[in-house]
């Protein structure tokens, strides 16, 4: 699909969406329980690879209007009967890997994207404990996966500089083990923000472990008890909708934005450094933000992946320079997303260095082009509010925004946005 953005802005209000992070992981967590009922959940292309997935692994999960009915496996999943596969969704494929490890053996894939992404990491981690071998068909750390268990527990090291998903799929996994299992970090804890929301969410099923971050201790035979859990709003995507309002000097307000564990909350300091003004009723979850003349800034990402392609656009159109940096962990996503906003940006009269670890913006005019998004939808919405400001601007693979924020472009459109989407 193809989506078409003329220079517009934005106003109005809106509702952030659902958690897609938190969403997984309540699926998850639930169906390792007896089950329970996840309220107001993200149901994205992505989120329902892991229903999928876990209905695969024995749950049975039912999808009404605002909620999931999850019955689950009790500590118990059962070997999978066929493949799974996680579709698009990496965060499916890693968490699931693990919890794989409890059964006999599964063998899980994905499409053309998923089998590009990294997971040695997490195969070498789970094959150094007790009872579990993982490993790639191709001996590329890449899938098809093929996972043998039972996993039982005992030491293991990981490195935590790629991605923060292979360390919460064990933190998922071994406190259903029989024995105790320990997990020491090595390097950097990059996305730590997102190993917190599962500490947080374990911790919610009655789950107990010790750790300092460095090292993680877990005791063996213990047992899920998510009986209801409601799904927060998601900084992530509710920072497009933010951005819009700033790049186009727009006002707008978005409700369902509560302070959370989220690392993507950040995106709230970053718009205020850059001058964009915002108001945030906390309690009632209410973000109200002006846009106006923005200025560059320097940000880190190790903790804010995702909100690196929103940065970048936000950058591009401030007065100054914009620093991205320690940011090398955002070029094993959906695709380098270092690289294709550097690349797609430019096409539209933005000046920016590509580094190692990050992105150096000098602000100025955009223009608008034909960009491509890559097949991430990340990149096709940070591109649509470029778009915003720039005018004229056609995105390609436009349909993966199904992946964490179906309803993006109606939201945009609804919003004063002139964007149309067709094929």
């Amino acid at each position: 699909m193809i989506a078409s953005v003329e220079r517009s802005e934005v106003s109005g209000e809106a509702r952030a969406p659902p958690s897609k992070s938190y969403t997984h992981r309540a699926i998850i967590i639930s169906a390792l329980g007896p089950g329970g009922l996840v309220r107001r959940p993200l149901l994205s292309a992505d989120t329902r690879a892991s229903v999928s997935a876990m209905e695969a692994l024995g749950a049975r999960i039912e999808e009404g209007d605002e909620d999931l009915e999850i019955t689950g496996v009790s500590g118990e999943p059962s070997t999978p009967e066929d493949v799974i596969d996680v579709k698009n969704s990496g965060t499916t494929l890693r968490l699931i890997s693990a919890v794989a490890a409890l059964t006999d053996g599964a063998v899980l894939t994905g499409d053309a994207s998923i089998r590009r992404r990294p997971n040695a990491p997490l195969l070498d981690a789970l094959s150094e404990l007790d009872g579990a071998q993982a490993f790639s068909v191709r001996k590329n750390g890449c899938a098809p996966l093929v996972i043998r268990g039972r996993l039982l527990g005992g030491n293991t090291r990981i490195d935590g500089s790629v991605s923060s998903q292979f360390i919460s799929a064990l933190l998922i996994a071994c406190p259903l083990a029989e024995n105790e299992t320990k997990i020491s970090i090595d390097g950097e804890l990059k996305s730590r923000p997102y190993v917190e929301i599962t500490l947080e969410m374990l911790g919610q099923a009655g789950v107990e472990m010790e750790t300092d971050f460095h090292v993680f201790r877990i005791g063996g035979g213990q047992r899920y008890d998510m009986r209801r859990y409601t799904v927060p709003g998601d900084f992530s995507s509710a920072s497009y909708l933010l951005a819009a309002a700033a790049v186009t000097g727009s006002r707008l307000t978005v409700r369902g934005i509560h302070p959370s564990r989220q690392g993507d909350a950040a995106i709230v300091d970053v718009l205020e450094r850059m001058g964009a003004k915002i108001s945030w009723d906390r309690e009632e979850g209410v973000l109200s933000i002006v846009g106006g003349e923005l200025r560059g800034v320097e940000v880190d990402a190790g903790p804010t992946p995702d909100l690196v392609p929103t940065i970048a656009v936000l950058g591009a159109v401030a007065e100054g320079r914009t620093v991205i940096k320690n940011a090398e962990h955002v070029r094993h996503k959906e695709t380098d997303r270092l690289r294709a906003m550097a690349v797609e940006l430019s096409k539209m009269g933005a000046k920016i260095e590509e580094r190692p670890d990050g992105l150096v913006i000098e602000g100025g005019k955009l223009h608008g082009a034909e960009v491509s998004g890559y097949h991430d939808h990340r990149i096709v919405m940070a591109l649509t509010v470029a778009g915003l400001e720039a005018g004229s601007t056609i995105i390609d693979t436009a349909e993966s925004v199904s992946i964490s924020y179906p309803g993006f472009f109606r939201e945009m459109a609804s919003l004063g946005a002139e964007v149309e989407v067709g094929d």
